[in-house]
């Protein structure tokens, strides 16, 4: 199918037609095409546009990137499908970075998969596509980490991720940043930094203040962040969002 630019929607048609694609190939499950309509429906409410509270967030997620001993993103089928690029470019901008490879739905076809999609993107160093460490207490295959990666991280970067594994590793002392775009989900609530807004809007914008700070020349640190106060403004512009749009409906006249 061909998609014009200048439809309205063309760019949230193109993400679906890239998922739909990334479906067909096996990277995605279509548990995730159910959970990205969800997000899209959240970014409606946002004005499909990055917050202040969501961009204070992000420049905070920077700060304790480049500040982390051993930082880590964890890439599912969805985040490849989507922002592969975007990975590849964080990871550039915080050298320490290391990417793993983390699926829910997972099949070592489909964890090679995502791997290829990264590599192809930029990313040198791929972890968890042959685990070798275990999240103790999780029931599912999230569970399964690399001992290089999420199982030794100070700091995990975890986009459109499930609330058990951030609770999980919370209580395993590393601090999570979430990329979610629901801010009332377990992922948000339970992420000591949850970053509300859309994947590729909030890596850019991490990867663009992690570049600005190693240009100052000097290592940031990780400082406190208050979580309810960020998810309490997504949830603010959220409620103004609806509230401008009743206003402005109007029901529309009956035929005679």
């Amino acid at each position: 199918m061909r998609l014009s630019p200048r439809h309205p929607r063309y760019r949230s048609l193109r993400t679906r037609a890239r998922l739909a694609a990334a479906h067909r190939d096996g990277l995605v499950v279509p548990e995730g095409l159910i959970a990205q309509g969800r997000g899209e429906a959240f970014d409606y409410l946002l004005g499909e546009r990055t917050t202040p509270s969501a961009r204070r967030a992000e420049r905070t997620a920077a700060r304790w990137l480049l500040a982390a001993e051993h930082p880590v993103v964890s890439v599912n089928g969805n985040v490849a499908a989507l922002a592969a690029d975007g990975i590849a470019r964080l990871a550039r901008a915080v050298p320490g970075l290391r990417v793993e490879v983390n699926l829910f739905h997972r099949t070592p076809d489909r964890a090679r998969r995502v791997a290829r999609a990264l590599r192809r993107a930029g990313v040198r160093d791929v972890l968890g596509v042959r685990p070798t460490g275990r999240i103790a207490g999780l029931p599912s295959d999230r569970a399964r980490v690399d001992a290089r990666g999420i199982r030794v991280a100070d700091v995990c970067l975890v986009p459109l991720e499930d609330g058990d594994r951030t609770e999980a590793l919370r209580a395993l002392g590393k601090r999570v940043i979430a990329i979610d775009l629901n801010p009332l989900s377990r992922t948000s609530r339970y992420a000591d930094l949850p970053i509300v807004d859309e994947l590729g809007r909030a890596l850019n914008e991490v990867a663009a203040e992690a570049t600005r700070l190693r240009g100052r020349g000097t290592r940031p640190r990780i400082g406190p962040f208050d979580s309810a106060r960020a998810l309490a403004g997504a949830l603010a512009r959220m409620r103004r969002g609806v509230t401008r749009a009743a206003a402005g409906t109007r029901p529309r006249p009956r035929r005679r």
